[in-house]
C-alpha cells in the first residue's frame, strides 16, 4: 500500500506552508504500510515556540483552503511539539530541541521518504538533518 494522491496533495500543501513559515529540516515519510491510521508524516521544526506556532498557523490555514480541516490538535498550548491530524497526513511541528531529542526520523527510517520538491528551506540531505546541525546548517561537515 501506497500513500493516496489526496495524502500527497495534501503533503505538499502543508510543507509549502511550513517553509513559508521558515520551518526547517522539513521531511515527509510514507507510514502507510506500517498504520492503518494515516498515510503520511510530514515532519518540521522551528526554532523557538513562537515560530513553532506560526508554522502551525500557516499549515492549518492553507489546509483548510484546500478543504482540508484538521481532525485532531495536540500540543498547541505549549508550542513545542504540536500535532496536527489531518486523517491521511500527520503533521510534527517540532521546536528545533524536541526534534533532536525525540529524532522521529531515526524511528520511521524504514519508511519511505516522500519527495517535497517546492520546499527549499531545510536539509536537502534528507532524514538526518535537524539532530545534528546547527542553526541555518552553515557548521562544517
Amino acid at each position: 500500500m501506497t500513500a493516496t494522491q489526496h495524502a500527497l496533495d495534501i503533503t505538499a500543501a502543508a510543507a509549502r506552508a511550513a517553509a513559508g513559515k521558515l520551518a526547517r529540516d522539513i521531511v515527509a515519510f510514507d507510514v502507510s504500510d506500517r498504520l492503518v491510521i494515516t498515510d503520511v508524516f510530514l515532519v518540521c521544526s522551528a526554532a523557538n515556540d513562537r515560530q513553532v506556532r506560526a508554522v502551525v498557523d500557516a499549515v492549518q490555514e492553507q489546509l483548510l483552503d484546500l478543504g482540508a480541516k484538521a481532525v485532531r490538535r495536540e500540543g498547541e498550548r505549549e508550542g513545542r511539539w504540536v500535532l496536527l491530524d489531518f486523517s491521511d497526513v500527520v503533521v510534527h511541528v517540532q521546536h528545533q530541541d524536541e526534534r533532536a531529542f525525540y529524532a522521529l526520523e531515526r524511528i520511521w527510517r524504514d519508511c519511505p521518504a516522500l519527495p517535497l520538491p517546492d520546499v527549499d528551506a531545510g536539509d536537502p540531505g534528507g532524514s538526518g538533518g535537524g539532530s545534528d546541525g546547527g542553526p541555518d546548517g552553515g557548521g562544517g561537515r
